[in-house]
Parts: C-alpha cells; sequence; structure tokens
C-alpha cells in the first residue's frame, strides 16, 4: 500500500510537473519530494515520471496512475473532510471564489446569511479571473466558487442555478450592431467574437488577441470590454454588464434567441462538505429572499 505521503507527492508532481513548486505546496523541501517519487518508483518497478534538465513530464505508466488515483483520493479527502465536519459542527474556513463584480456582491450577502447561521465559521472570499476557477478548486486554493454554469469539467460538481439573466452582445459604439434593438444568434457568425477561456493551456499564459479553443481571447471582462471598445471584436456578456461595466465606447445590444447566462456554485468533485452545503443552502435562501 502507498502512504499518504507518497500520494500527495505523487498527485502534485504529476499536477505541478516542477519539483520546486510541488515542494512549496506540500510545504517540504525539494530534496524530500525527490527522495519520496525515487522510493515510489522503486516500489512500483518502472519510471512514472521523465527528468531533464528542462522538464518533467509524466511517463505513460504515471500517466494511468494519475488518471486512477486522482478521482479516488478526491473522494477519500472529501469523505475525510465530511466526518471532521460531522464531529466538530461547522466550525473552520471556507473559502469561496468569485469572478465579477455581479458575483462578488452576491456572494457577500450569500457571506452574511451564512454567518448568521454559522457564527462559528469564518467566510473569506477571493476574487479570480476565469481561467483561475478550475486550478483553484482542484488545488484546494478555495472550497467553492460561484461561476457561470455550466462548467465542462469532470474534476468539479455543481450546485443549482442561483442566478438566469439575459444574454447580450458588447459591441463598439460605431458598430452597426450597436443600432439594432435586438441581435440573433446567427448575426454573431459575421463578428469576430472575443472570448474568456475557462482554463488555461498548459504554459498558463493565454494573451489577449490570441486564439485559444475557437477564439480570440481576453482574461477579464474588463479586458475583453477594453477591446471590444478598441473595435478589437464583440463579446457575449450577461445583462448585469449594463449596470456594473457601462462604458462610452461599447454598447449592449440584447440576443433575442440566446439561452440565458446561468450562475451557480461549484466545487470539487465529491467535496460537498457540511460547510460547503450550508453555504449552497445560504445562497438559495437569499436569491428566493427567505
Amino acid at each position: 500500500m502507498l502512504e499518504r505521503h507518497e500520494l500527495e507527492a505523487f498527485l502534485t508532481l504529476a499536477e505541478e510537473l516542477h519539483f520546486g513548486r510541488t515542494a512549496e505546496r506540500l510545504r517540504v523541501s525539494t530534496a524530500r519530494v525527490s527522495q519520496t517519487i525515487a522510493k515510489l518508483e522503486r516500489r512500483v518497478g518502472v519510471p512514472l515520471f521523465h527528468r531533464t534538465s528542462r522538464r518533467v513530464e509524466l511517463s505513460p505508466v504515471g500517466r494511468d496512475l494519475y488518471e486512477e488515483l486522482r478521482p479516488a483520493w478526491s473522494r477519500i479527502t472529501a469523505a475525510v473532510a465530511r466526518a471532521v465536519d460531522a464531529g466538530r459542527g461547522l466550525t473552520g474556513v471556507l473559502r469561496v471564489a468569485f469572478h465579477g463584480p455581479a458575483a462578488g456582491q452576491l456572494l457577500v450577502g450569500v457571506a452574511q446569511r451564512f454567518r448568521e447561521r454559522h457564527p462559528d465559521c469564518d467566510v473569506r472570499i477571493r476574487e479570480a479571473r476565469p481561467p483561475d476557477v478550475l486550478p483553484w478548486l482542484r488545488d484546494g486554493e478555495v472550497d467553492l466558487a460561484l461561476t457561470c454554469h455550466p462548467v465542462s469539467a469532470d474534476e468539479v460538481d455543481t450546485g443549482p442555478v442561483l442566478v438566469r439573466e439575459a444574454r447580450m452582445l458588447a459591441v463598439p459604439a460605431g458598430h452597426p450592431f450597436a443600432r439594432r434593438e435586438a441581435l440573433s444568434m446567427a448575426d454573431l457568425a459575421r463578428a469576430t467574437v472575443l472570448r474568456i477561456p475557462e482554463r488555461l493551456p498548459d504554459s498558463g499564459r493565454a494573451p489577449a488577441g490570441r486564439h485559444v479553443s475557437g477564439g480570440p481571447t481576453a482574461m477579464t471582462s474588463n479586458e475583453a470590454l477594453t477591446l471590444v471598445g478598441a473595435g478589437e471584436g464583440v463579446f457575449v456578456v450577461g445583462a448585469h454588464a449594463r449596470r456594473y461595466f457601462a462604458r462610452p465606447d461599447v454598447v449592449y445590444v440584447r440576443i433575442a434567441d440566446a439561452a440565458p447566462v446561468e450562475w451557480g456554485l461549484v466545487w470539487p468533485a465529491g467535496g460537498a462538505t457540511a460547510r460547503v452545503r450550508a453555504f449552497g443552502d445560504a445562497a438559495l435562501d437569499v436569491v428566493r429572499g427567505v
């Protein structure tokens, strides 16, 4: 059987592919990580990583082992967290991420309701760029996040939709679309649509204007709207943008036949601890006015 520190070292190195960053996450020395991995590889009998002076990458066996271990390890850690919650009650710290001012304002109200019900549990709210949400959840930097649904990732679970809003298109003030009362989805085919990637590529960078998964990208809504105002393209947003991102160089036009934008909570797969469930209950009560 593998020991806990061996599992944590292997899984973390498989995600970071860097001994120094792995050591920082685990709060041990780089030498300790190297020794643990070497010992694990001796026990398994084959290399789990290929190492060069410039990079670390998983071997085929290591990749297969990671894909089988990660879901099981997530379930184990979540089960232990639920057991601790059950024994201690709702105490400790709950870390919640959001992106965008509208989501932040909603979370402030939810956190206040949660604290009223569970005064022994602190809530810490952090703003994230959209591509940061999944890595933060995966790496345990936050316990849950308020973001747009759906989230196309197997490593997270989603709660119910909290907010639905009309889908709008942000266009330059001088664009022909700016004179329209409404647009159709077909109209988007005639425009350059800016996007925010759901996650970053392996390099960790996605410069504005580069194409990732089908369209020019920006890293934040503010950045995308700045590019819209500069005539670089158009950008799909929720109706809240008219209030929170009012700009003289950008006009928001309703997309008449588009599905609404939906917002809700997400958390690591199997990570629905008592704190997470209680925060979800508080969020539902806030949006329902209970």
